[in-house]
């Protein structure tokens, strides 16, 4: 059971998080504070500046302009026990697309430099990708606190409690021991404990939050390895992403995660995201750096 100083809604969590303080602004650039939840491990969690970050560029464009593409590399470590600096360039506002560049720093470095890009919506072609068959319903799939809450660790109740998304596996969880079948492929249910009432720009932010959880897991489970792998190190490097159709983040959305390739201690993961109604909203790859201690000898 979590201890009193877990929210009785993790998804406040998220609230917070998408709340910034302006600092600045002109016509060129804008600049906010983004503030860091407490956190076990002293870091920042890259989903958190990732969608802190879309945020802020989110301020700056007009309200019919959404955001269907970021990119993103993480350069450095975020200290969780201080502000966010982050700097908005209004690099171009054209006829239909605006786009904008983000620079997150900490004791004057920089560590996420992001780059993003809003659409007016438009007409023309139409396809997608459609949703895999035979997944596990979420509702017939336990929530993480079921699997991890009884544990008396600090990790555990941070996983168990203190995310703001309710995550169901449908294949089992990688996070004590290996899956039993080696893998390149990993499938998640998400979505927030209650309802989030944000803009479709803000919703696209959090969903980039959310995505920064198990991407990297298609990797791991490939190889046999766990969370807990005894000196494991885990960090990601980059991250990109591309925002389809609108969706609501308390509804369920299926994370459908492969990874292609793995190599020189760096593993990539791709993933689709779908409405349990089978809409394809949002694709994301990401590449990680992955290092086992048997590769460093």
């Amino acid at each position: 059971m979590a201890d009193a100083s877990y929210p009785d809604d993790p998804t406040d969590i998220l609230r917070n998080v998408l709340k910034l303080e302006r600092v600045d602004a002109d016509e060129h650039s804008s600049t906010f504070n983004g503030y860091t939840p407490s956190q076990t491990r002293g870091r920042v969690f890259g989903g958190q500046v990732m969608a802190q970050s879309l945020v802020a560029a989110s301020h700056s464009v007009e309200a019919d302009r959404f955001m269907h593409s970021m990119h993103c590399y993480f350069i450095r470590p975020g200290d969780a026990a201080e502000p966010l600096n982050i700097k908005v360039d209004h690099h171009r506002d054209g006829r239909s697309f605006s786009v904008r560049h983000v620079e997150v720093t900490q004791h004057n470095k920089v560590i996420l430099s992001l780059t993003c890009s809003f659409q007016t919506e438009a007409d023309g072609v139409t396809h997608q990708e459609p949703m895999p068959e035979g997944i596990p319903l979420p509702d017939d799939l336990p929530p993480i606190s079921s699997l991890v809450g009884m544990i008396d660790d600090p990790a555990a109740q941070d996983l168990a409690y203190n995310r703001p998304f309710d995550i169901r596996y449908a294949y089992e969880p990688i996070f004590l021991r290996p899956g039993s079948e080696k893998v390149n492929r990993n499938i998640v249910w998400m979505k927030t404990f209650t309802p989030v009432k944000v803009s479709r720009n803000v919703a696209a932010a959090a969903l980039a939050y959310g995505s920064d959880y198990t991407l990297l897991e298609s990797i791991l489970r490939n190889h046999g390895v766990t969370w807990t792998t005894p000196d494991i190190s885990v960090a990601s490097l980059d991250h990109a992403m591309w925002f389809h159709r609108p969706f609501n983040l308390d509804d369920w959305l299926l994370f459908v995660q492969e990874s292609p390739s793995a190599q020189s201690a760096r593993g990539l993961g791709t993933g689709k995201i779908y409405t349990i109604h089978g809409d394809l909203v949002a694709t994301v790859a990401q590449e990680g750096m992955i290092r086992l201690p048997k590769f460093d000898q």
